[in-house]
Protein backbone atom coordinates (compact mmCIF):
# COMPACT_ATOMS: atom_id res chain seq x y z
CA UNK A 1 0.00 0.00 0.00
CA UNK A 2 1.49 3.66 -0.72
CA UNK A 3 1.16 5.39 2.28
CA UNK A 4 0.84 8.91 0.76
CA UNK A 5 -1.53 7.95 -1.15
CA UNK A 6 -5.16 9.31 0.16
CA UNK A 7 -8.79 10.14 -0.70
CA UNK A 8 -8.86 14.25 -1.41
CA UNK A 9 -12.56 14.21 -1.81
CA UNK A 10 -15.05 11.37 0.17
CA UNK A 11 -17.23 10.50 -1.85
CA UNK A 12 -20.82 12.06 -0.18
CA UNK A 13 -23.19 10.71 -2.84
CA UNK A 14 -22.99 8.10 -6.01
CA UNK A 15 -23.28 11.67 -8.09
CA UNK A 16 -20.35 13.07 -6.49
CA UNK A 17 -16.98 12.76 -8.20
CA UNK A 18 -14.33 10.86 -6.42
CA UNK A 19 -10.92 12.32 -6.36
CA UNK A 20 -7.74 10.00 -5.42
CA UNK A 21 -3.98 11.40 -5.22
CA UNK A 22 -1.87 8.96 -6.50
CA UNK A 23 2.33 8.44 -7.07
CA UNK A 24 2.65 7.04 -10.78
CA UNK A 25 4.48 4.25 -11.73
CA UNK A 26 5.18 1.66 -14.61
CA UNK A 27 2.77 0.79 -17.05
CA UNK A 28 -0.42 -1.36 -17.13
CA UNK A 29 -1.87 -2.97 -20.23
CA UNK A 30 -3.57 -0.77 -21.53
CA UNK A 31 -0.77 2.57 -21.39
CA UNK A 32 -1.45 3.74 -18.88
CA UNK A 33 0.70 3.98 -15.55
CA UNK A 34 -0.79 3.24 -12.35
CA UNK A 35 -0.45 3.10 -8.38
CA UNK A 36 -1.94 1.65 -5.25
CA UNK A 37 -4.85 3.37 -3.64
CA UNK A 38 -5.95 0.78 -0.28
CA UNK A 39 -6.46 -2.34 -1.49
CA UNK A 40 -7.28 -1.28 -5.28
CA UNK A 41 -5.48 -1.02 -8.04
CA UNK A 42 -5.81 2.38 -9.88
CA UNK A 43 -4.69 3.18 -13.31
CA UNK A 44 -4.80 6.84 -14.18
CA UNK A 45 -5.44 7.53 -17.73
CA UNK A 46 -3.28 11.16 -18.51
CA UNK A 47 -0.17 10.05 -16.39
CA UNK A 48 2.90 9.56 -16.56
CA UNK A 49 5.15 7.06 -14.97
CA UNK A 50 6.73 8.63 -11.82
CA UNK A 51 3.93 11.96 -11.38
CA UNK A 52 2.41 12.63 -8.73
CA UNK A 53 -1.17 13.16 -9.36
CA UNK A 54 -4.37 14.12 -8.98
CA UNK A 55 -7.15 11.60 -10.76
CA UNK A 56 -11.03 11.41 -10.48
CA UNK A 57 -12.76 7.79 -10.53
CA UNK A 58 -14.02 6.96 -13.95
CA UNK A 59 -14.97 3.00 -13.47
CA UNK A 60 -15.15 1.13 -11.19
CA UNK A 61 -14.32 -3.44 -11.43
CA UNK A 62 -13.65 -6.21 -9.37
CA UNK A 63 -9.83 -6.21 -10.61
CA UNK A 64 -8.65 -2.78 -10.64
CA UNK A 65 -10.25 1.17 -11.02
CA UNK A 66 -9.93 3.48 -14.04
CA UNK A 67 -8.98 7.25 -13.46
CA UNK A 68 -8.32 10.14 -15.04
CA UNK A 69 -6.04 12.74 -14.54
CA UNK A 70 -7.31 16.25 -13.18
CA UNK A 71 -3.85 17.47 -12.07
CA UNK A 72 -0.81 17.40 -12.03
CA UNK A 73 0.75 17.80 -8.71
CA UNK A 74 4.48 17.08 -9.87
CA UNK A 75 5.05 16.74 -14.13
CA UNK A 76 7.46 14.23 -15.64
CA UNK A 77 10.23 16.18 -17.78
CA UNK A 78 8.18 14.14 -20.79
CA UNK A 79 4.95 15.78 -20.15
CA UNK A 80 3.79 17.89 -23.16
CA UNK A 81 0.67 19.75 -24.24
CA UNK A 82 -1.68 17.11 -25.88
CA UNK A 83 -2.38 18.87 -29.34
CA UNK A 84 -5.98 17.54 -29.46
CA UNK A 85 -8.60 19.30 -27.87
CA UNK A 86 -10.85 15.83 -27.57
CA UNK A 87 -7.89 14.19 -25.59
CA UNK A 88 -9.24 12.68 -22.40
CA UNK A 89 -12.90 12.49 -23.00
CA UNK A 90 -11.71 10.56 -26.41
CA UNK A 91 -9.41 7.45 -25.53
CA UNK A 92 -8.34 6.49 -28.95
CA UNK A 93 -5.37 8.14 -28.45
CA UNK A 94 -3.51 7.25 -24.84
CA UNK A 95 -0.34 9.20 -24.93
CA UNK A 96 -0.58 12.61 -26.99
CA UNK A 97 0.74 14.32 -23.70
CA UNK A 98 4.15 12.36 -23.59
CA UNK A 99 6.98 13.73 -25.48
CA UNK A 100 7.36 11.68 -28.68
CA UNK A 101 10.84 10.66 -28.27
CA UNK A 102 9.61 9.41 -25.09
CA UNK A 103 7.04 7.47 -26.46
CA UNK A 104 9.57 5.81 -28.54
CA UNK A 105 11.52 4.83 -25.36
CA UNK A 106 8.33 3.08 -23.99
CA UNK A 107 7.73 1.22 -26.86
CA UNK A 108 11.34 -0.09 -26.60
CA UNK A 109 10.45 -0.57 -22.93
CA UNK A 110 7.42 -2.80 -23.19
CA UNK A 111 9.19 -5.61 -25.85
CA UNK A 112 12.56 -5.31 -23.47
CA UNK A 113 9.87 -6.20 -20.54
CA UNK A 114 8.62 -9.17 -22.19
CA UNK A 115 11.77 -10.68 -24.63
CA UNK A 116 12.98 -10.44 -20.64
CA UNK A 117 10.60 -12.50 -18.96
CA UNK A 118 11.99 -15.92 -20.50
CA UNK A 119 15.25 -16.92 -19.79
CA UNK A 120 15.83 -18.33 -23.75
CA UNK A 121 15.38 -14.11 -24.68
CA UNK A 122 17.07 -12.32 -20.99
CA UNK A 123 20.26 -11.76 -23.35
CA UNK A 124 18.45 -10.18 -25.91
CA UNK A 125 18.86 -6.00 -26.41
CA UNK A 126 16.06 -4.47 -28.03
CA UNK A 127 16.87 -1.81 -30.40
CA UNK A 128 15.38 2.09 -30.35
CA UNK A 129 12.27 1.85 -31.65
CA UNK A 130 11.87 3.17 -35.22
CA UNK A 131 10.01 6.51 -35.57
CA UNK A 132 7.11 6.95 -37.29
CA UNK A 133 7.48 9.57 -40.43
CA UNK A 134 4.49 11.31 -39.19
CA UNK A 135 3.68 11.92 -35.71
CA UNK A 136 0.20 12.77 -36.49
CA UNK A 137 -2.13 12.86 -39.34
CA UNK A 138 -1.09 8.85 -40.37
CA UNK A 139 -4.16 6.84 -40.80
CA UNK A 140 -5.23 5.81 -43.49
CA UNK A 141 -8.49 4.14 -41.86
CA UNK A 142 -10.72 5.60 -39.58
CA UNK A 143 -13.76 3.70 -38.04
CA UNK A 144 -16.63 6.17 -36.66
CA UNK A 145 -19.36 5.70 -34.29
CA UNK A 146 -22.50 7.39 -35.64
CA UNK A 147 -24.43 9.39 -32.45
CA UNK A 148 -28.30 9.21 -32.14
CA UNK A 149 -28.22 12.44 -34.35
CA UNK A 150 -26.13 11.45 -37.14
CA UNK A 151 -22.94 12.60 -35.87
CA UNK A 152 -19.32 11.16 -35.86
CA UNK A 153 -17.32 10.27 -33.68
CA UNK A 154 -15.67 8.15 -31.07
CA UNK A 155 -16.44 5.77 -27.93
CA UNK A 156 -14.86 6.60 -24.91
CA UNK A 157 -13.08 3.10 -23.78
CA UNK A 158 -14.12 3.73 -19.96
CA UNK A 159 -17.21 5.14 -19.58
CA UNK A 160 -18.41 3.61 -23.40
CA UNK A 161 -19.90 7.54 -23.70
CA UNK A 162 -20.20 8.73 -27.40
CA UNK A 163 -17.67 11.74 -28.01
CA UNK A 164 -18.30 14.11 -30.97
CA UNK A 165 -15.52 14.76 -33.02
CA UNK A 166 -14.99 16.89 -36.03
CA UNK A 167 -11.23 16.75 -36.55
CA UNK A 168 -9.42 14.17 -35.40
CA UNK A 169 -5.39 14.52 -35.16
CA UNK A 170 -4.54 10.75 -36.30
CA UNK A 171 -6.00 10.86 -39.52
CA UNK A 172 -4.67 11.58 -42.83
CA UNK A 173 -6.22 15.04 -43.83
CA UNK A 174 -8.48 13.96 -46.61
CA UNK A 175 -10.28 11.60 -43.88
CA UNK A 176 -11.01 14.99 -41.75
CA UNK A 177 -12.33 16.44 -45.03
CA UNK A 178 -14.31 13.62 -45.52
CA UNK A 179 -15.59 13.75 -42.00
CA UNK A 180 -16.68 17.13 -42.20
CA UNK A 181 -18.88 16.13 -45.32
CA UNK A 182 -20.60 13.39 -43.28
CA UNK A 183 -20.89 15.40 -39.94
CA UNK A 184 -24.47 14.85 -38.64
CA UNK A 185 -26.19 13.33 -42.18
CA UNK A 186 -25.11 9.42 -41.10
CA UNK A 187 -28.48 8.84 -39.37
CA UNK A 188 -29.44 5.48 -41.77
CA UNK A 189 -26.12 4.00 -40.13
CA UNK A 190 -24.63 3.28 -36.68
CA UNK A 191 -20.87 2.74 -37.86
CA UNK A 192 -19.21 4.33 -40.53
CA UNK A 193 -15.35 2.80 -42.21
CA UNK A 194 -13.46 5.78 -44.42
CA UNK A 195 -10.47 3.99 -46.24
CA UNK A 196 -8.22 6.46 -47.91
CA UNK A 197 -5.06 5.52 -50.26
CA UNK A 198 -2.98 8.25 -49.14
CA UNK A 199 -0.42 7.23 -51.98
CA UNK A 200 -3.27 7.02 -55.04
CA UNK A 201 -6.11 9.52 -53.66
CA UNK A 202 -8.62 6.69 -53.86
CA UNK A 203 -11.16 6.53 -51.11
CA UNK A 204 -13.12 3.81 -49.50
CA UNK A 205 -16.69 4.51 -47.29
CA UNK A 206 -18.92 1.73 -45.82
CA UNK A 207 -21.87 1.44 -45.84
CA UNK A 208 -23.47 3.07 -48.81
CA UNK A 209 -25.19 5.76 -47.72
CA UNK A 210 -28.09 7.07 -49.25
CA UNK A 211 -28.59 10.76 -47.65
CA UNK A 212 -28.32 13.06 -50.86
CA UNK A 213 -26.73 15.91 -49.04
CA UNK A 214 -23.36 13.98 -48.93
CA UNK A 215 -21.58 14.52 -51.60
CA UNK A 216 -19.02 11.62 -51.37
CA UNK A 217 -19.58 8.36 -53.26
CA UNK A 218 -19.74 5.75 -50.77
CA UNK A 219 -20.61 2.39 -50.84
CA UNK A 220 -17.89 0.96 -52.71
CA UNK A 221 -16.09 -2.67 -52.46
CA UNK A 222 -12.61 -1.74 -52.50
CA UNK A 223 -10.02 1.21 -52.86
CA UNK A 224 -6.55 1.16 -53.88
CA UNK A 225 -3.03 1.85 -52.33
CA UNK A 226 0.17 1.96 -53.94
CA UNK A 227 3.88 0.94 -51.74
CA UNK A 228 7.20 1.20 -53.58
CA UNK A 229 5.26 2.29 -56.50
CA UNK A 230 3.23 -1.22 -56.63
CA UNK A 231 -0.49 -0.62 -56.32
CA UNK A 232 -2.82 -2.73 -54.05
CA UNK A 233 -6.27 -3.23 -54.17
CA UNK A 234 -8.14 -3.87 -50.88
CA UNK A 235 -11.00 -4.57 -50.18
CA UNK A 236 -13.44 -3.21 -47.28
CA UNK A 237 -13.11 -6.39 -45.35
CA UNK A 238 -9.20 -7.23 -46.20
CA UNK A 239 -6.45 -5.96 -43.87
CA UNK A 240 -4.12 -3.39 -44.86
CA UNK A 241 -1.51 -1.57 -42.46
CA UNK A 242 -3.21 2.08 -41.35
CA UNK A 243 0.43 3.55 -41.16
CA UNK A 244 0.89 3.70 -44.80
CA UNK A 245 4.93 5.38 -45.02
CA UNK A 246 6.10 3.52 -41.93
CA UNK A 247 4.59 0.26 -44.08
CA UNK A 248 6.76 1.05 -46.41
CA UNK A 249 10.11 1.81 -44.07
CA UNK A 250 9.21 -2.17 -42.46
CA UNK A 251 8.99 -3.53 -46.02
CA UNK A 252 12.62 -1.94 -46.84
CA UNK A 253 13.96 -3.10 -42.97
CA UNK A 254 12.83 -6.62 -43.72
CA UNK A 255 14.49 -7.03 -47.34
CA UNK A 256 17.20 -5.73 -45.84
CA UNK A 257 17.24 -8.22 -42.70
CA UNK A 258 16.49 -11.27 -44.82
CA UNK A 259 19.74 -10.17 -46.97
CA UNK A 260 17.70 -11.72 -50.16
CA UNK A 261 19.79 -12.46 -53.17
CA UNK A 262 17.50 -13.07 -55.86
CA UNK A 263 17.00 -16.44 -55.34
CA UNK A 264 15.41 -18.66 -52.82
CA UNK A 265 11.97 -19.62 -51.87
CA UNK A 266 10.37 -17.13 -49.67
CA UNK A 267 6.85 -18.11 -47.73
CA UNK A 268 5.05 -14.87 -46.95
CA UNK A 269 2.49 -16.69 -44.43
CA UNK A 270 -0.54 -14.56 -43.60
CA UNK A 271 -0.35 -12.58 -46.50
CA UNK A 272 -3.28 -10.56 -46.50
CA UNK A 273 -3.77 -9.16 -49.97
CA UNK A 274 0.06 -9.84 -50.82
CA UNK A 275 1.50 -6.31 -50.12
CA UNK A 276 5.35 -8.34 -48.34
CA UNK A 277 5.49 -10.74 -50.45
CA UNK A 278 4.59 -8.76 -53.83
CA UNK A 279 7.11 -6.16 -52.58
CA UNK A 280 9.69 -9.21 -52.04
CA UNK A 281 9.00 -10.91 -55.41
CA UNK A 282 11.87 -9.45 -57.92
CA UNK A 283 14.40 -10.06 -54.93
CA UNK A 284 13.68 -14.09 -54.87
CA UNK A 285 13.46 -17.22 -57.25
CA UNK A 286 10.03 -17.96 -55.82
CA UNK A 287 7.12 -16.40 -53.24
CA UNK A 288 4.96 -18.54 -51.86
CA UNK A 289 1.61 -16.26 -50.41
CA UNK A 290 -0.83 -17.83 -47.44
CA UNK A 291 -3.93 -16.51 -46.54
CA UNK A 292 -7.23 -17.65 -44.92
CA UNK A 293 -9.73 -14.83 -45.93
CA UNK A 294 -11.01 -15.45 -49.25
CA UNK A 295 -11.54 -11.46 -49.80
CA UNK A 296 -7.60 -10.95 -49.25
CA UNK A 297 -6.92 -13.66 -51.85
CA UNK A 298 -9.50 -12.08 -53.93
CA UNK A 299 -7.11 -9.09 -53.65
CA UNK A 300 -4.35 -10.64 -54.16
CA UNK A 301 -5.32 -12.03 -57.02
CA UNK A 302 -5.37 -8.57 -58.78
CA UNK A 303 -2.88 -7.70 -56.62
CA UNK A 304 -0.28 -10.63 -58.53
CA UNK A 305 -1.25 -9.94 -61.86
CA UNK A 306 2.30 -10.42 -64.41
CA UNK A 307 4.25 -11.19 -61.78
CA UNK A 308 4.97 -14.90 -62.32
CA UNK A 309 7.33 -16.10 -59.44
CA UNK A 310 4.24 -15.66 -56.90
CA UNK A 311 1.57 -18.11 -55.80
CA UNK A 312 -1.19 -17.63 -53.44
CA UNK A 313 -2.59 -20.17 -51.28
CA UNK A 314 -6.49 -20.06 -49.85
CA UNK A 315 -6.08 -21.76 -45.90
CA UNK A 316 -4.57 -21.54 -43.15
CA UNK A 317 -0.95 -21.05 -42.22
CA UNK A 318 -0.41 -23.97 -40.26
CA UNK A 319 -2.16 -26.32 -42.44
CA UNK A 320 -0.85 -24.96 -46.20
CA UNK A 321 2.74 -24.61 -44.20
CA UNK A 322 3.27 -28.17 -43.23
CA UNK A 323 1.90 -29.64 -46.50
CA UNK A 324 4.77 -27.70 -48.43
CA UNK A 325 7.04 -29.96 -50.37
CA UNK A 326 9.71 -27.44 -50.70
CA UNK A 327 11.63 -26.42 -47.31
CA UNK A 328 11.67 -22.47 -47.79
CA UNK A 329 14.95 -20.61 -47.45
CA UNK A 330 12.84 -17.73 -46.23
CA UNK A 331 9.63 -16.87 -44.33
CA UNK A 332 7.97 -14.05 -42.96
CA UNK A 333 5.29 -14.63 -40.26
CA UNK A 334 2.79 -11.47 -39.82
CA UNK A 335 0.02 -13.57 -37.75
CA UNK A 336 -2.81 -11.74 -36.09
CA UNK A 337 -2.59 -10.44 -32.29
CA UNK A 338 -2.38 -13.90 -30.97
CA UNK A 339 0.31 -15.15 -32.53
CA UNK A 340 1.01 -18.01 -34.01
CA UNK A 341 -0.58 -21.19 -34.33
CA UNK A 342 1.24 -23.75 -32.10
CA UNK A 343 1.18 -25.74 -35.96
CA UNK A 344 2.85 -23.02 -37.39
CA UNK A 345 5.94 -22.65 -34.98
CA UNK A 346 6.15 -26.71 -34.73
CA UNK A 347 6.51 -27.18 -38.33
CA UNK A 348 9.08 -24.47 -38.83
CA UNK A 349 11.09 -25.58 -36.32
CA UNK A 350 10.99 -29.37 -38.27
CA UNK A 351 11.29 -27.53 -41.77
CA UNK A 352 13.92 -25.44 -40.41
CA UNK A 353 14.50 -22.27 -42.91
CA UNK A 354 17.33 -20.19 -43.01
CA UNK A 355 15.65 -16.86 -41.82
CA UNK A 356 12.64 -15.62 -40.44
CA UNK A 357 10.79 -11.84 -40.53
CA UNK A 358 8.35 -12.02 -37.44
CA UNK A 359 6.38 -9.25 -37.60
CA UNK A 360 4.08 -8.86 -34.63
CA UNK A 361 1.61 -6.10 -32.50
CA UNK A 362 1.32 -7.81 -29.67
CA UNK A 363 4.68 -8.20 -27.97
CA UNK A 364 3.40 -10.91 -25.54
CA UNK A 365 2.73 -13.43 -27.62
CA UNK A 366 5.72 -12.48 -29.88
CA UNK A 367 7.72 -13.05 -27.05
CA UNK A 368 5.96 -16.58 -26.58
CA UNK A 369 6.39 -18.09 -30.27
CA UNK A 370 9.82 -16.70 -29.95
CA UNK A 371 10.62 -18.67 -26.82
CA UNK A 372 9.57 -21.73 -28.88
CA UNK A 373 11.77 -21.03 -32.11
CA UNK A 374 14.92 -20.37 -30.13
CA UNK A 375 14.62 -23.58 -28.29
CA UNK A 376 14.37 -25.12 -31.63
CA UNK A 377 17.06 -24.95 -34.46
CA UNK A 378 16.78 -20.94 -34.62
CA UNK A 379 18.81 -18.28 -32.98
CA UNK A 380 17.35 -14.71 -32.51
CA UNK A 381 19.62 -11.68 -34.16
CA UNK A 382 17.54 -8.86 -33.54
CA UNK A 383 14.36 -7.03 -32.38
CA UNK A 384 13.37 -4.29 -33.85
CA UNK A 385 10.02 -1.99 -32.17
CA UNK A 386 8.22 -0.14 -35.31
CA UNK A 387 6.22 3.04 -34.17
CA UNK A 388 3.29 1.87 -36.74
CA UNK A 389 0.73 3.85 -34.28
CA UNK A 390 2.30 7.35 -32.50
CA UNK A 391 0.07 9.00 -30.21
CA UNK A 392 -0.89 5.23 -28.99
CA UNK A 393 0.97 2.57 -26.37
CA UNK A 394 0.37 -0.16 -29.55
CA UNK A 395 3.70 -1.88 -30.38
CA UNK A 396 5.00 -3.30 -33.58
CA UNK A 397 7.62 -5.33 -33.81
CA UNK A 398 9.89 -6.86 -36.51
CA UNK A 399 11.91 -9.66 -35.41
CA UNK A 400 15.07 -11.51 -36.96
CA UNK A 401 15.65 -15.00 -36.66
CA UNK A 402 18.41 -17.34 -38.23
CA UNK A 403 19.16 -21.76 -38.19
CA UNK A 404 21.75 -21.87 -35.63
CA UNK A 405 23.86 -23.84 -38.26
Amino acid sequence: MNKTSKNLRPKEASQEPEYLRLNLKGMGPFGEPFDHHGDELVYAFGGISGEEVVARVVRRFKDRVLAQVEEVVSPSPHRVEAPCSYFGACTGCQWQHIDYSHQLELKRQTVQKEMDSYPSLAGIDVLPTLASPQELHYRNHARFTVGHEGDLGFVNSATRSFVRVDHCKLMDPWINEALQEMQDKCDETSQLSVRYGINTGDWLIQPSLLNADIALQSGQTHYEESLEGKRFRVAASSFFQVNTRQTEQMSALIQDRLKLTGEGVLVDAYAGVGTLGVLMAPKVTKVVAIEESPSAVKDAAINTLGIYNIEFCLGKTEDVLEGLEQVPDYVILDPPRKGCHPQTLETLIKRAPGKIAYVSCEPESLARDLDILVEGPFRLDEVQPIDMFPQTYHTECLAILSRKD
